[in-house]
């Protein structure tokens, strides 16, 4: 019979100095900083009740290469790019009453025609034009 000081155990030798990696708890990431110009709130909210000439007028003003992006889809008026415009330009677009939309990645403006969104695609239900391709000096 052996004793409890003869019985062998099953442990490997390096078992008990084993060190298990505990797992990496995310660091909590820091609130993104809002990089956003600031922009008159009150102006803005006027401005986005301007009828289509208006708002087109103003955009010609504040920045003419607005202007020959911009897209008149029924009263609306959409300016859309190919890369992301500098912050100073979404300012401005901000200012003048736009907003993104992301769905159909154009800055919009209302023009005082305020809408739920539409399923289908304005194209075709408006007319549509670019003011700049009709305009003449």
């Amino acid at each position: 019979m052996k004793t409890t000081s003869q019985k062998k155990t099953n442990r490997l030798p390096q078992e008990s100095k084993l060190v298990v990696p505990q797992a990496q708890t995310p660091q909590p990431e820091a609130p993104k900083q809002d990089t956003r110009l600031p922009i008159d709130s009150e102006a803005r909210k006027a401005n986005r009740t301007l009828p289509t000439e208006k708002v087109l007028t103003l955009l010609q003003q504040q920045d003419r290469r607005l202007w020959e992006l911009a897209e008149v889809v029924g009263k609306w008026i959409w300016v859309s790019f190919s890369e992301q415009p500098a912050p100073t330009v979404r300012q401005t677009l901000a200012q003048l009453g736009f907003h993104w939309n992301r769905t159909r990645q154009a800055w919009q403006h209302p023009c005082g025609q305020f809408r739920l969104s539409s399923a289908g695609d304005p194209h075709e239900k408006y007319p549509t034009y670019c003011p700049a391709d009709t305009h003449t000096n």
